[in-house]
């Protein structure tokens, strides 16, 4: 894409790239990847699902290759949903603010600290964006969630890829190591894909001997299932720290569009800049409510951890090989090409995730419902028989 065909970047913008070593070539991309903000094509979750184009689906199908939450909206968020699509011709700024402001109070933070998004791909790419460069690489986990890796790759920045420890952990002494120019590390936890938990001291250790100037994402989609510490404490103190949430996970609102970037106002500035604009209406109702649902999150956390769990025993019984997954994800290795599995379960009807280059046997699976799991065992057991 040339400047002359696509968006454009203001003088000043120009000057702060090229102050930060992008090459003049590199302003189309960048351009890109600002007016795209989350849709920016295959470097979101939505979008990565689909890398092996997945077509004429039937419509029996299972589809656990998403990461998505078949629970969808609770009853409430959609009853409020439904209330307020008369609406729609209007521009109810306000229902975003309400969000933000509940999100503040809860997470112990100002305000100003709180920016709604239409769910957390737009900030993590404008975070590659702001604090990456062809001198400040990205450091991610390998395996890890590719849309910054990819992201950075597309603007020109360099990546730096840190395998996992042994116990399926982020490495975050290597992490920290890995460059002194680092511009951002990025923390999932649980990762995606493993659905593997790092312990909240290494995440703390991790920001307290960063390299200076080091901004660390911390991206809590998963956090909520894994019932694990959140992280806006950091926030709460001014560390070089942004944690990304998403109601995409927990409160199955993937196709409704609903995050947030909760960070210090000078990191948020520096996001942008690139505001979210005017945001959904119908995920904004459904987040704000869902957020004063109490029991929400720890009943759908044993919904979870319960079909997770029965799955891996059957895993056990059959003596496969998994990754133990405190997430609705899990890792499984099929002694073979993953896509040869893959290709072998969509037969059955059953859609599964994709493969990691790090992990080229493993496949992800995304946990589903109980019926849907027992019709994954089935079709697995006769693909690797």
């Amino acid at each position: 894409m040339t400047l002359a065909s696509g968006p454009t970047l203001s003088p000043e913008q120009r000057r702060n790239f090229i102050q930060r070593g992008f090459s003049r070539r590199s302003f189309g991309k960048i351009a890109t990847v600002i007016a795209a903000g989350s849709s920016l094509p295959f470097y979101n979750e939505p979008a990565m699902a689909q890398l092996s184009k997945v077509t004429n689906v039937p419509p029996d199908a299972v589809m656990i290759n998403a990461n998505e939450n078949p629970l969808g909206p609770s009853a409430e968020a959609r009853d409020a949903v439904h209330s307020i699509v008369s609406q729609g011709g209007r521009y109810l700024y306000g229902e975003t603010d309400k969000v933000q402001k509940l999100m503040a109070e809860q997470e112990g933070v100002k305000l100003d600290y709180v920016r709604i998004y239409p769910g957390s791909s737009a900030p993590l790419h404008q975070a590659v964006l702001a604090f990456t460069s062809p001198t400040k690489p990205l450091v991610t986990a390998d395996p890890g969630y590719e849309a910054g890796g990819r992201a950075a790759k597309f603007i020109g920045a360099k990546v730096i890829s840190v395998p996992l420890t042994k116990d399926f952990k982020h490495d975050v002494k290597a992490m920290a190591a890995a460059s002194p120019d680092a511009g951002l590390i990025y923390i999932c936890n649980p990762n995606n894909p493993t659905g593997t938990l790092t312990p909240k001291e290494d995440i703390e250790w991790l920001v307290a001997n960063k390299p200076a100037g080091t901004i660390v994402m911390i991206d809590e989609a998963y956090t909520h299932i894994a019932g694990a510490p959140f992280n806006t404490d950091l926030v709460a103190q001014d560390k070089d720290v942004v944690v990304l949430r998403t109601f995409s996970k927990i409160y199955g609102m993937a196709g409704l569009r609903a995050g947030a970037a909760i960070a210090r106002p000078d990191l948020l500035e520096k996001l942008g800049g690139f505001s979210a604009g005017m945001l959904p209406i119908t995920g904004m109702v459904a987040a704000n409510t869902s957020l004063q649902q109490k029991n929400l999150v720890p009943d759908r956390r044993k919904i979870i951890a319960g079909v997770r769990e029965d799955t891996f025993g059957f895993l056990e019984k059959h003596n496969f090989t998994y990754v133990p997954s405190v997430s609705n994800c899990f890792m499984v290795d099929v002694k073979q090409p993953g896509m040869n599995a893959i290709m072998a379960l969509r037969k059955e009807k059953v859609y599964i995730g994709r493969v990691w280059p790090a992990w080229p046997t493993y496949v992800r699976v995304t946990v589903g419902t109980q019926d849907e799991m027992k019709k994954f065992q089935t079709a697995f057991l006769k693909v690797m028989a």
